[in-house]
């Protein structure tokens, strides 16, 4: 049974909000050996690729053009829980710095690449499982 969760840009989906990927060559090697599910918690969640940048702001997540998106993040984090769960996964090697997925350090909502102590929505409800989340440039 896979016991691993992916952010689907690190296995090479172009699902980023710049209809672009981050792929890692081990990433997308252990999803190609079933290892691993990609999965990408932004299009869960109903956003469309490509999409406007959002940040945390708060408890808030608010795109570049001032557009709240919390309600797509909570509902995509969720929904990529429920993978997690179902596969069960122990670990998740999740994009850092995401609003989503970073661990330990996100964008600070200032949208000028600014880090501050965080971490995002799924990464959140992923260590609120005791399921551990690696992050990955």
């Amino acid at each position: 049974m896979t016991k691993k969760i992916v952010s689907a840009c690190l296995a090479g989906f172009q699902c980023r909000f710049d209809c672009a990927h981050k792929e890692r060559e081990e990433i997308r090697a252990m999803v190609e050996k079933g290892e691993a599910i990609a999965v990408c918690p932004e299009q869960m969640g109903g956003l469309p690729t490509p999409r406007t940048p959002a940040e945390q702001i708060g408890n808030k997540i608010i795109s570049k053009t001032g557009t709240d998106v919390t309600a797509e993040y909570e509902l995509g984090a969720h929904q990529a829980l429920k993978m997690a769960e179902l596969t069960g996964a122990t670990e998740a090697y999740l994009k850092s710095r995401s609003p989503m997925c970073g661990s330990g350090q996100i964008y600070d909502g200032s949208f000028s690449g600014k880090l501050v102590e965080g971490d995002g929505v799924f990464t959140k409800l992923l260590k609120s499982r005791n399921i551990k989340v690696i992050a990955v440039d």
